[in-house]
């Protein structure tokens, strides 16, 4: 089965960073664009970022942008999301999945309608 598999979320000061990992397996993740989600609590899960497979251009939302830094590395088949300065409003459940539009649709209030496989889930809590 193709799997995604998140990593590296815990409960951090506002102001500190955290590195999520990404893990495929049983695909060749440099054949995929990949999205980095996240999901607060009463809230609606929105886009965060994403890389595509073949220029590896990147996608931020406005709300991260100069803070997260997505990136991959093919060799261990796994994309990364550098979260600094983190503010207690990055606080949420952070998902990566699969896009097959290679981040074309990012920031669109549409986009989670063409992702296909998702990781679990790991959960970012900011707070002092």
């Amino acid at each position: 089965q193709v799997q995604l598999v998140e990593s590296g979320g815990g409960l951090v000061q506002p102001g500190g960073s955290l590195r999520l990992s990404c893990a495929a397996s049983e695909f060749t993740l440099d054949s995929y664009a990949i999205g980095w989600f996240r999901q607060a609590p009463g809230m609606e899960r929105e886009g965060v970022s994403c890389i595509s497979s073949r220029r590896g251009s990147t996608y931020y939302a406005d709300s991260v942008k100069g803070r997260f830094t997505i990136s991959r590395d093919n060799a261990k088949n796994t994309v990364y999301l550098q979260m600094n300065s983190l503010k207690p409003e990055d606080t949420a459940v952070y998902y990566c999945a699969t896009d097959p539009k290679e981040c074309l649709y990012s920031g669109k209030n549409y986009w989670i309608r063409y992702l296909e496989v998702w990781g679990q889930g790991t959960l970012v809590t900011v707070s002092s």
